[in-house]
């Protein structure tokens, strides 16, 4: 099974996403990172020089190319906004866990944060609208939803536990 973790920036899934993949014996994905390593650039520097629409494009494409993968996969905070991409990763067997966090608390962790082009170009404000209009679309290109205002750890033990129901 392919776990792709998503949801607004901030909320805990490169972090979570480490601790459930060594709990679960699997391997760890970031698209963010695979992103980085095929172009050759920092998320900043492909935002400038290519765009935004561009940047999107190619973590749709890197997010599809994990499809089969035995791992766990924290995607950008845009990746499972696009239909497409959540529907493919749906049909091909993979379970897409929403990670909700409050904005207070991802707000905490991503203001002023140079590599996250939304973040450091934005006001409070304006992440604030970002997260209201994002929080549905996560909603419905989830498979499953899990509060995670805990620490790390709780975060990864919800997961698992909301993992092992889909199983059943």
């Amino acid at each position: 099974m392919t776990i792709y973790l998503c949801g607004f920036m901030g909320c805990g899934k490169t972090t979570v996403g480490k601790i459930i993949a060594k709990k679960l014996g699997l391997a760890y994905l970031d698209s963010d990172e695979e992103i980085i390593k095929k172009e050759a650039m920092t998320i900043p520097e492909i935002f400038d020089k290519m765009g935004e629409p561009y940047f999107r494009k190619s973590e749709a494409e890197t997010i599809k190319g994990f499809t089969g993968h035995k791992a766990v996969i924290s995607c950008g905070g845009g990746a499972m906004l696009n239909y497409d991409t959540a529907n493919y990763v749906s049909e091909n067997n993979g379970i897409i866990i929403f990670i909700d966090v409050p904005f207070d608390v991802c707000y905490e962790r991503i203001k002023g944060d140079s590599n996250r082009p939304l973040a450091s170009q934005s006001t409070r404000e304006q992440l604030l609208e970002r997260y209201i209009i994002r929080y549905p679309i996560y909603m419905n290109n989830s498979t499953v939803r899990v509060e995670c205002d805990c620490s790390p750890m709780e975060s990864a033990e919800r997961i698992i536990s909301a993992i092992k129901l889909r199983r059943v």
